[in-house]
């Protein structure tokens, strides 16, 4: 099979991903500096960790004076995917992909940029992967970058409705997902169910933000892997139509 090797193709590839990346980090900015964080913070967090829902679980966690370990915790938790996606994509890595590109390409390895390689018939190679990647990655940084300058110069009422956006757009990835999916749909009501739970039952109430997040999502993917299992043909179902 060829290998596709190309970094102006992975910066071409990488362009739609770019722009639709911009107005969802333009809103975690906005975010950041509502809750506290200057814009150079906000910045070195989408520069380093590249993931919309990591990084608004993190910011609650670091303004409210949360631990190291229970960061760490929630990110784990929630980023766990990317190791899987991490491995299926390394079957798709040509021959020019040494051992450091691997790692380089995990840490810039997101749901988009990896549906976008892996999509390729052929293998994609090292030139390739870091144009794919590099695009996105200047999208997400330089739309945090104007979300958090704006929010220090906007008025309060704009930046707090523009702020919302980062929740609509959580909403935009579930909604489809869950209206198919019915299993899915009974998972994500039972983290709301239990997220209420913690939040206004006397005791759980006093958990900190970063572990809330961490036991609800693990008990609602715990529960939901023993009631409805993933089949080995629908793994291989899921692996075929991804290429």
């Amino acid at each position: 099979m060829n290998e596709i090797n190309s970094f102006k193709k992975g910066i071409k590839a990488g362009l739609p991903i770019c722009v639709g990346y911009f107005p969802v980090s333009f809103a975690f900015g906005i975010f950041s500096v509502e809750n506290g964080l200057s814009v150079l913070q906000a910045v070195l967090i989408s520069l380093t960790n590249l993931t919309s829902a990591g990084q608004l679980a993190a910011v609650p966690i670091m303004v409210g004076g949360g631990t190291v370990v229970e960061l760490i915790l929630a990110q784990l938790v929630i980023n766990s995917r990317y190791s899987l996606m991490s491995v299926s994509l390394s079957q798709k890595l040509g021959k020019s992909v040494k051992l450091l590109d691997r790692f380089l390409i995990a840490f810039g390895n997101t749901d988009e940029i990896f549906a976008v390689a892996s999509s390729n018939k052929e293998y994609v190679g090292r030139k390739y992967m870091y144009g794919l990647i590099l695009t996105p990655v200047t999208g997400w940084v330089s739309g945090t970058l104007a979300g958090a300058v704006a929010g220090n110069i906007l008025p309060d009422i704009v930046t707090s409705a523009l702020g919302l956006a980062i929740y609509g757009m959580f909403v935009a990835i579930v909604v489809p997902v869950i209206k198919e999916e019915k299993w899915t749909a009974l998972c994500v009501a039972l983290s709301v169910v239990l997220s209420c739970i913690f939040y206004y039952a006397p005791v759980l109430k006093e958990i900190p933000t970063g572990f809330t997040v961490i036991i609800c999502s693990v008990l609602a993917s715990a529960l939901f892997a023993l009631v409805k299992p993933i089949t080995i043909e629908e793994i291989k179902k899921e692996v075929t139509d991804n290429g």
